[in-house]
């Protein structure tokens, strides 16, 4: 098993993010890492000039630059690990990943935010938001900027917790994550002040939110008597709301070595990786790094 990452094909240092969280998760777990950058596939027939032997040329010259760089940031945030940095040839970056983390046996595919969109968020790129899509085992995404120190762990994990039978596989997955790692566990049902409460014949605001966190309480309770005898030792549970999902998760503490289990939507393929519309709305407005599970 490794953590395998994504690693952006350009040598400006903009890879930072999605390798110091590797190491995170690498370090935790006692695992290696495999930095993958996915480089331009050479064209599959000759062309008049030799203009496919430049392209080729200079795909290999992006390569070594990029593996270089991978090489400088491990050293920096994952000195204590077991590291490996590799340029691979590809047409769809998430499919190259994909396609390397089934041949090394990968537990997990980490990859960065995209460039544009609030700095300590996560922001979905195209590659992302594929492998949101059609993964088959977990996808953990950078925020934007994240650094993470050079002996970070992870502490604590916070699984997003819906009530329905994908959220409390999801919530199985986090619990031997956490006693994988000797991680604390807390359980969180997030809701949205006016569209997300329920149930709908009760009135009043009060009386709604009332009825909400009772409803989350109960269906918690109800799922970690389930997993009794396979939680780790510290586990605690909650609801969160707001009048919008940022404020529903900046309602809760959280500090550093924090990451959050999202569960993947009950509409998408079995084993298989696919967010439904609130799950990617709290997966954006996470201060944290986040863990998608199938």
């Amino acid at each position: 098993m490794t953590v395998l990452v994504g690693h952006p094909p350009r040598a400006d240092g903009s890879g930072r993010a999605p390798l110091a969280y590797g190491a995170l998760l690498a370090r935790s777990a006692g695992l290696p890492l495999r930095a993958v950058a996915v480089v331009p596939a050479p064209w599959p027939t000759p062309l008049p000039g030799g203009t496919d032997r430049e392209h080729a040329a200079w795909a290999r010259e992006l390569g070594e630059a990029v593996v270089a760089d991978a090489r400088a940031t491990l050293a920096e945030v994952a000195p204590d690990l077991e590291t490996e940095a590799v340029a691979v040839p590809g047409r769809s970056v998430p499919q190259q990943l994909l396609a390397e983390a089934e041949r090394v046996g990968a537990s997990v595919v980490a990859v960065g935010s995209g460039d544009d969109g609030a700095w300590g968020r996560v922001v979905l790129g195209s590659a992302a938001d594929r492998l949101l899509h059609s993964a088959p085992l977990p996808v953990a995404l950078a925020p934007r900027g994240y650094t993470g120190a050079a002996d970070a762990r992870v502490r604590r994990v916070t699984c997003a917790f819906r009530g329905d039978r994908a959220s409390e596989a999801a919530l199985e997955r986090a619990a031997r994550m956490c006693v994988r790692i000797g991680a604390a566990l807390r359980v969180v049902t997030f809701g949205v002040e006016g569209r997300t409460m329920f149930p709908p014949e009760v009135r009043g605001e009060a009386d709604v939110l009332a009825a909400f966190v009772e409803q989350a309480g109960t269906a918690q309770a109800a799922a970690l008597r389930r997993l009794a005898g396979s939680l780790p030792d510290d586990v605690t549970s909650r609801t969160a709301t707001g009048r919008d999902w940022t404020h529903a998760l900046g309602s809760l503490p959280w500090d550093d070595g924090d990451v959050l289990v999202v569960g993947s939507s009950p509409a998408g393929l079995v084993s298989r990786v696919f967010l439904g519309s609130s799950a990617t709305k709290i997966v954006r407005s996470s201060p944290v790094p986040v863990v998608v599970v199938p």
